[in-house]
C-alpha cells in the first residue's frame, strides 16, 4: 500500500505493537521530534512525541513513505530557549528530513534561525506566538495551531461580552509566548474602549510567591484576571487569589487548559476560563487518533496530541506526494495541497499558519475543561 493510500486509513485498522525505535539504515526518512519532554512543561512535550511514535508505527507498518521506513530522532529541549538551539543543531547534523516542534513559543523562536539556515521545515502544534508566522522571519516554519492575536481577542471579547469585564488586570510570565499573548490582550481592551486595563505586570516563572501581585489585584479592585503563560504560574496565581478570597474571573490561554493546571490548584481551579483548540472530538480521524493512543500507552492523550498528530500526517504526507524529501518540493504541497488530519481537513498558507483551524473557550467544571458553545 503506498502512503496516499494510507492517509486515511492511518488512524485505522493496522495492528498497534509496543513501539521502539529500530535502528534504520542511512535509507530512512529521519522525523525530528523536538520539544519539552522532561521538565514542568513535559505535559505539553510528551503528548507530542506520543503522537509521532503512534503515526510512525502505523505507516511503518504499513511499508513507510516512498518506501522508506520512517526513523524518530527525538530530542528533549525542556522548553528553554539555550536548550532549543543546541537541539535544533543536533538535529540537523543528525540528518533530520522534517521535524515536529518545537513546544513553547520561546524555545521555537530560538531554534528557527538554524533551521530556516539549513532549510529544514519545523512544524509545531503548539507554538502561537503571532511573529512566528507573521514576521516572514521564518518562511521553513509551519504549525497546526492557531495563533495568539486570535487567541488574546477571543479572550478579551469573552471576558469583556460574556462576563462584564470592567477593570482587568492583564498579567503574564515575560515569556515570548506569555507576554505575547497579554500584549495583544491589552492592545483589544484599549482598542475597544469598553473596559480599562488596571494593570499590567510580568511574575516570574518558577518563584515560590505571587502574593504581591495578587495584592495588587485587590489594590486595583480588578473584576477580572487575563493571564498569558503557562500552568504552573497559573495554579499559583489563582491558589494565592482564592486564599486571599479575591474572586475576580480568571481567563487564559491553551498554556493553561492542561489537565495538570487543574490537578496543582485542585479545587481552586473551578470556574477557571482557558482558550484551547476548537472541539473536533465528533470527527471520525479524532476518535480514531485517541483510540489508537490509549490502545498504545494505556492512557487518554494529553494537550496538543491531535495537532501533533496532525503535522506528523501532514508533513509524511507531504514528502510521499512531493516524492521527495526536498525542502522545496515538500513546503509546495504543504501549502498547495488538503490532506485529512484528526483536527480537520487542512493546508498552509504562504506564512505556514495552517487553514481551517481556530479557538474556542473552556472552563473547568467538577475537575474538567469543558468547552463553552
Amino acid at each position: 500500500m503506498t502512503f496516499s493510500g494510507l492517509v486515511k486509513s492511518i488512524v485505522t485498522g493496522l495492528a498497534v505493537t509496543a513501539f521502539c525505535v529500530p535502528a534504520f539504515a542511512a535509507d530512512t526518512i529521519k522525523l525530528g521530534v523536538a520539544g519539552a519532554h522532561s521538565g514542568d512543561l513535559a505535559s505539553y512535550g510528551l503528548p507530542t512525541v506520543n503522537a509521532a511514535k503512534v503515526v510512525v508505527e502505523k505507516i511503518n507498518a504499513a511499508g513507510g513513505v516512498n518506501g522508506k521506513q520512517v526513523e524518530l530522532l527525538i530530542q528533549d529541549d525542556q522548553c528553554k530557549p539555550e536548550q532549543a538551539t543546541n537541539v535544533a543543531t543536533k538535529l540537523i547534523s543528525d540528518g533530520a528530513n522534517v521535524v515536529l516542534g518545537h513546544i513553547c513559543s520561546g524555545a521555537t523562536k530560538a531554534a528557527l534561525p538554524i533551521y530556516t539556515e539549513g532549510k529544514l521545515i519545523a512544524m509545531s502544534p503548539s507554538a502561537t506566538n503571532p511573529m512566528l508566522t507573521q514576521s516572514g522571519d521564518y518562511p521553513t516554519f509551519f504549525r497546526t495551531i492557531a495563533s495568539d492575536d486570535m487567541q488574546a481577542r477571543l479572550g478579551v471579547d469573552f471576558a469583556i461580552d460574556k462576563l462584564g469585564a470592567k477593570k482587568i488586570a492583564v498579567l503574564h510570565d515575560k515569556g515570548d509566548y506569555g507576554k505575547g499573548y497579554a500584549e495583544f490582550a491589552r492592545k483589544f481592551i484599549e482598542e475597544g474602549g469598553k473596559a480599562e486595563v488596571v494593570m499590567f505586570e510580568g511574575v516570574t516563572p518558577g518563584a515560590p510567591d505571587y502574593s504581591a501581585v495578587v495584592q495588587k489585584i485587590r489594590r486595583f479592585k480588578a473584576d477580572t484576571v487575563i493571564y498569558g503563560g503557562y500552568h504552573p504560574e497559573a495554579s499559583k496565581l489563582i491558589s494565592q487569589m482564592r486564599k486571599k478570597r479575591i474572586k475576580a474571573n480568571f481567563v487564559s490561554d491553551d498554556g493553561v487548559k492542561d489537565d495538570t493546571f487543574i490537578k496543582v490548584a485542585g479545587k481552586k481551579a473551578e470556574g477557571v476560563y482557558a482558550s484551547g483548540p476548537i472541539d473536533v472530538s465528533d470527527l471520525p480521524m479524532y476518535q480514531e487518533a485517541i483510540a489508537a493512543h490509549v490502545k498504545m500507552f494505556g492512557t487518554e492523550p494529553g494537550a496538543f496530541y491531535p495537532a501533533a498528530y496532525a503535522a506528523t500526517v501532514a508533513m509524511l504526507t507531504a514528502i510521499e506526494r512531493a516524492d521527495s524529501t526536498d525542502y522545496d518540493a515538500v513546503t509546495a504541497k504543504l501549502r498547495g495541497e488538503f490532506v485529512e488530519t484528526p483536527i480537520g481537513k487542512i493546508k498552509f498558507n504562504e506564512k505556514g499558519d495552517a487553514e481551517g483551524v481556530g479557538f474556542s473557550m473552556y472552563q473547568v467544571q467538577n475537575g474538567k475543561y469543558v468547552e463553552l458553545k
